[in-house]
């Protein structure tokens, strides 16, 4: 990419008045910015993208690659691999023509409970700084920006647009601010600013914004709003926000020209601004000369099988007991198969990451290639249906105009004629893929015939007037009102308003569900049903025989959209819909149980210590059970360690909370104690800690060595030998923590300060090499705002997790002088200010 000078920005910015200024400063669209051909720029195109590239459009018929959710990125602890998955992030993003991925999230894991968990990388500053800045090199290698998101502390979902998120200076800077700070140091070329308030103030018109992100870091591309961030005019616009989305409509649109011209904001900080947008155009190929057409580099046929590499290098192994995995396929006959996650997996969270794959593999269906014919594998689910109504899908419906498998979706204008009509294979439309003046209502019509009878629920989601009819008769009709302004609930996922019809078995009836369209209500309309409930006592009884007559059984467990997405937090951390004891009935009848996990976040394990083999796989992607098949059965070795500390129950959770108080302040009161250091602290043992996961060999851990004595501020190296005691190669991640007894200031209990990993054959050592920051043994002053360093002794711990760490040696840091006035980022001391982030 192109880094443009301001030397040849400069020249631009004088061809502009202030009205072509201004203009640039608000999207035009949803998803792209204005073109100004008076200086060679053409409009920017930005997609949402942590797990794939949507594009600008939101329609299943338009697919993209769907990676491991975030977490599952985090777990694999590698760096190597998420540099390439960003290369093939942005491989699609130039198939799509997308300029700037809205990617990576780095808001960390405060509370299991955050319903947005998924879409974050970790509880730990340094794995999630680490993996984001991996991330964003491998998306920037290939011509498309990376976008650093949420600045800062929107870490939970509750009241996410206006929560007043309130901590001390020392742990914003220490934990929060640090992986923004270590995407800074990678390139990162956007930053999102968040919607949340810290200290008071909503962080679109924050004063973090330009100090410590622009004047402290030097960040010198632009502030991306998020999607509605900007509410009002001046002060946003006084401060370092530099592009408020979407367009064409907002505050800055509708009086930053006239701010500007009665004086109420400086002309200096809109040039700063436009000068920001067109570095970034600069540096995708969208100003000047057009840029080269680039093809993707990796073929279809490597993309799928990188995406089966990562969902097996992000699962993680908790336990094994009897080293049940990896199962040998020659030594097996049948192998039942549980549970409704393994025929219908969750690849991705909820929300505005979705994205919408060509194919999905499902565990039943890589189980099943795996053992090609060679064992006998049979599915039950364990479960009656949910009742939950989920959107019509293929094998459900038909299309009344064509017969063919989807619906019919159609615009209608006030009189009810047709503006629009087009076919669709989903009942969740999100938007019709056209645009349509005078357009007053959208309607899906669908032929569907049941499987079996009896009472259906059918749900429509949207928002206005509503109506429901089944077979010709009306089971819903009625106004709902839009209930919030935040997006996500108005314009991917409205609620569902439910109706129930009995129908018959085999007959085919036609289902129309209808919404009122109104300004700003979205146009998001869903048409989903739910079978009647089943027999919950036969449903277990099935799956329980199923698996005593197996060699093996292997029960897929997790969550759903309602218990874990975006817009909303976790009410509880238990599995729903009775999976828990699904898990204990299976394990009691086979002692082969192998139980799989697939969920973005924690979930509670009350069951744990009762199963033999329990695998953890995340939201593994489109590949899911193809990266499952190869973990289960030894192809490859699950790679992944816990970038999250998991407990047993809820209850034993140190840090919980995500609600607000009733001031609307969200209170971070464990300070620096978050993830493992809030467990160190309680003096709680979780069921797993966090870097927690195991191989298919085992380890020791032979010496730690490092530097007797550093001068603060510098960086240094450690060994740490280990052997391979098992009986296969395998591949160890190496961790190395610090911590400080007797320290003058608030300091966590220990702190994770490096990784790496190595790999070794039965009976070899290898030494890992943990290169250290020279940051890694300092704390942030609240008093000179600025990094310090304690001169004395610091314990360096390694091992295989924050819980078991078998090696330790001492390391003396000799504090460096700082020069006279001047603070610890070299800029002037600012000795006796009041904090701007106190409780």
């Amino acid at each position: 990419m192109t880094v443009m000078r301001d030397e040849e920005i400069d020249p631009l910015l004088e061809k502009l008045d202030l009205a072509q200024k201004v203009r640039l400063l608000t999207g035009a669209s949803t998803w792209r910015t204005h073109a100004e051909p008076a200086v060679g720029l053409r409009a920017l195109t930005l997609s949402d993208g942590p797990a794939g590239v949507r594009g600008e459009t939101w329609d299943e018929r338009e697919t993209s690659l769907c990676l491991p959710s975030p977490t599952a990125l985090a777990a694999s602890w590698d760096e190597h691999l998420l540099t390439d998955l960003g290369a093939l992030l942005a491989s699609e993003a130039r198939r799509k023509g997308v300029d700037v991925l809205l990617a990576p999230t780095l808001n960390l894991h405060r509370s299991p409970l955050g319903g947005r968990h998924f879409e974050c990388f970790s509880e730990d500053p340094l794995l999630t700084g680490r993996t984001g800045a991996a991330l964003i090199k491998g998306i920037q290698s290939g011509g498309v920006a990376a976008t650093a998101k949420h600045f800062v502390a929107n870490d939970a979902e509750t009241d996410r647009l206006i929560v007043d998120v309130r901590m001390e200076e020392q742990t914003l800077h220490e934990v929060y601010l640090a992986p923004f700070e270590a995407a800074v140091e990678a390139g990162v070329q956007a930053v999102m600013s968040a919607y949340n308030k810290v200290d008071g103030v909503t962080m679109s018109a924050s004063p973090l914004l330009e100090r410590p992100l622009k004047e402290g870091w030097g960040f010198e591309g632009p502030v991306v709003s998020d999607w509605g961030g900007v509410r009002t005019l001046l002060d946003t616009a006084r401060s370092a926000q530099d592009l408020a989305m979407p367009g064409p409509d907002g505050p800055w649109a509708a009086g930053l020209l006239t701010a500007l011209e009665q004086g109420l904001v400086s002309p200096a900080a809109v040039d700063d601004k436009v000068r920001r947008l067109l570095r970034l155009a600069g540096q995708v190929g969208a100003l000047g000369s057009p840029r080269p057409v680039r093809r993707p580099v990796i073929a279809p046929g490597a993309q799928r099988a990188l995406l089966r590499r990562a969902a097996a290098a992000g699962a993680v192994l908790l336990r094994n007991d009897g080293d049940l995995l990896p199962l040998d396929r020659a030594r097996l006959r049948s192998v039942a198969v549980i549970g409704p996650h393994a025929a219908a997996v969750r690849i991705q969270g909820g929300g505005s990451a979705e994205v919408f794959p060509e194919a999905v593999v499902t565990p039943l269906a890589g189980i099943e290639a795996a053992l090609d014919g060679s064992a006998n594998v049979t599915h039950h689910r364990g479960l009656p249906p949910s009742g939950r109504p989920l959107p019509l899908t293929l094998d459900r419906s038909r299309d009344p105009r064509t017969g063919a498998p989807g619906v019919l979706v159609r615009l209608l204008d006030a009189d009810g004629g047709e503006l629009h009509a087009e076919h669709r294979l989903s009942g969740r439309i999100v938007e019709p893929s056209v645009v349509v003046d005078g357009a007053a209502a959208v309607e899906i019509r669908a032929l569907v015939r049941p499987d079996v009878g009896g009472v259906w629920t059918w749900a429509v989601g949207g928002w206005g007037v509503i109506s429901l009819s089944v077979g010709g008769e009306v089971v819903l009709s009625g106004t709902f009102p839009v209930d919030s302004d935040d997006p996500t609930r108005v314009h991917v996922a409205p609620p569902l308003h439910r109706a129930q019809a009995e129908l018959v078995a085999g007959e085919e009836v036609e289902v129309v569900a209808r919404r009122s369209l109104a300004p700003g209500s979205g146009v998001a309309t869903v048409l989903a049903a739910a079978p009647p409930a089943g027999d919950a006592a036969s449903a277990l009884a099935e799956a329980v025989a199923a698996a005593r007559a197996a060699d093996v059984a292997v029960v897929v467990v997790g969550t759903t959209e309602e218990s874990e997405s975006e817009g909303h937090d976790r009410e509880s951390l238990d599995l729903p819909d009775g999976q828990d004891a699904l898990v204990r009935a299976v394990a009691r009848a086979n002692p082969r149980t192998v139980v799989v996990v697939n969920s973005g976040g924690p979930v509670a394990l009350p069951w744990h210590a009762r199963v033999p083999a329990l695998l953890l796989t995340w939201f593994p992607g489109q590949e899911a059970g193809g990266g499952l098949s190869d973990v289960l059965f030894g192809r490859a070795e699950p790679g992944g360690r816990l970038p999250t500390t998991w407990g047993a129950i809820q209850d034993d959770v140190p840090v919980l909370g995500t609600a607000p108080a009733p001031d609307g302040r969200l209170r971070y009161e464990e300070g620096l104690h978050i993830g493992y250091a809030a467990w160190l602290r309680s003096g709680a043992v979780p069921a797993y800690w966090f870097g927690h996961g195991l191989g298919y060999t085992s380890w020791e851990y032979e010496d730690l060595t490092a530097p007797a004595t550093v001068r603060a501020g510098d960086a240094f190296d450690v060994r740490v030998r280990v052997r391979n005691s098992g009986r296969r190669r395998g591949r160890e991640v190496v961790q190395l923590y610090v911590a400080r007894n007797g320290s003058a200031v608030e300091r966590p209990a220990r702190r994770l300060i490096g990784y790496a990993a190595v790999g070794a054959e039965p009976g070899e050592s290898a030494v890992a090499v943990i290169r250290v920051s020279g940051r890694a043994l300092a704390h942030w002053s609240a008093m000179r705002h600025g990094w310090e360093t304690e001169s004395g002794d610091f314990s360096l711990l390694g091992g295989r997790s924050a819980g078991d760490l078998p090696l330790s040696t001492t390391l003396t840091a000799v504090a460096a002088p700082r020069p006279a006035g001047t603070d610890a980022d070299g800029g002037p001391e600012r000795t006796g200010e009041r904090s701007p982030l106190m409780l």
